[in-house]
């Protein structure tokens, strides 16, 4: 179902808990969502639409992964750049990011994995853990 997005900063500062399997909805969810604003974003984390899970979805090669419990291990080759939220009204804000970055996550069968990312995959990735983490650009 396509969820109403939260645009309140102290709401979106809250820290999310971990997810589990009962939180698969939640997930279908934040596709669905996704899906409907795929022209102005490229990923979401649970918290944008009110639960503060520890669930991210974001696009790569036209199609919507989705981690759950995605905590970053490493990461290589900070840039400097400048990112929107469809959450957070505004202009762009600056913000540093990583080149490579290797993730711990599960999958939607809470089966763990341990993945490289690069570029701007890598800048999504981080940008909707940043999210989770309570972290706003």
């Amino acid at each position: 179902m396509i969820k109403e997005l939260v645009h309140n900063p102290l709401m979106l500062m809250i820290k999310s808990k971990d997810a589990c399997a009962d939180d698969m909805q939640t997930a279908k969810d934040l596709s669905e969502t996704l899906e409907h604003h795929k022209k102005e974003c490229v990923g979401m984390a649970a918290n944008m639409i009110g639960v503060p899970k520890r669930i991210i979805v974001f696009y790569m090669n036209n199609k919507i992964e989705t981690m759950f419990n995605p905590v970053i291990l490493s990461a290589q080759q900070p840039y400097e750049t400048q990112e929107s939220c469809l959450s957070l009204l505004g202009n762009p804000r600056p913000v540093t990011r990583y080149q490579i970055i290797k993730v711990l996550y599960q999958d939607k069968h809470m089966k763990t994995h341990e993945k490289r990312f690069s570029g701007f995959t890598a800048q999504i990735i981080q940008h909707e853990i940043d999210h989770c983490n309570g972290v706003l650009i």
